[in-house]
């Protein structure tokens, strides 16, 4: 598990097919209950959130229950998903676009970037681009990039809070994600194994395995 987190972490992402069951999991594990983010209207889900020190923030992602079902599959895999796990993370480069066309040049191509938002429960806009998510490609391993723009990014809130003190990821093809993620511009280590990622958190409950 590695202690030092790479440069730009902006979320985790944990989700499944319930959001109640997603925010009730974390704070039973941890001991600390995550607060309500917003509706994400175009694609059926809803977020809950707890802060991860200054910058990052955990994500617990689900189908939104007052949503009727989208048109399209809900992202990161959520249709298909079992239990609620880690499902993938995000890193916010300085520069979304420059990121995107420099790691195009070294051999990874992110995808293009797209423009979403949501309303949180006080009705502030918050509006973002973002790549693709990687979880049906790359188990999630390979961060999506975002950028916030001029909205105020999402820990900024008065939020619960967790520390976040190590990340682990592993692929059976660790070698090929070690030069997708150094294109992006991040040097994690990764280990061999199923497709996945886990976090080492501390809270309440001490120190804890999330995955």
């Amino acid at each position: 598990m590695s202690s030092v987190l790479p440069p730009g972490l902006d979320h985790l992402v944990f989700g499944g097919p319930d959001l109640a069951q997603g925010v009730a999991e974390v704070a039973d594990l941890t001991g600390v209950t995550a607060v309500a983010g917003g509706r994400h209207l175009d694609h059926g889900t809803a977020n809950f959130l707890i802060g991860l020190g200054p910058g990052a923030y955990l994500e617990i992602i689900g189908p939104d229950p007052q949503a009727a079902d989208p048109p399209q599959p809900r992202w990161f895999g959520l249709d298909g998903t079992g239990a609620p796990r880690l499902l993938t993370w995000a890193l916010r480069p300085a520069d979304l676009d420059a990121t995107i066309s420099s790691a195009r040049t070294h051999g990874y191509d992110p995808g293009p970037s797209r423009s979403m938002s949501r309303h949180t429960d006080d009705g502030t806009a918050l509006q973002w681009r973002l790549t693709g998510d990687t979880v049906a490609s790359r188990g999630g391993v390979v961060p999506f990039l975002i950028d916030w723009g001029a909205s105020a990014h999402p820990s900024a809130r008065e939020l619960p809070m967790l520390e976040l003190r190590g990340l682990a990821l592993r692929h059976p093809n660790p070698e090929q994600v070690r030069a997708e993620l150094s294109a992006l511009g991040t040097d994690i280590g990764v280990g061999t194994g199923p497709a996945g990622l886990s976090a080492v958190l501390a809270g309440p409950h001490g120190e804890v395995l999330l995955r």
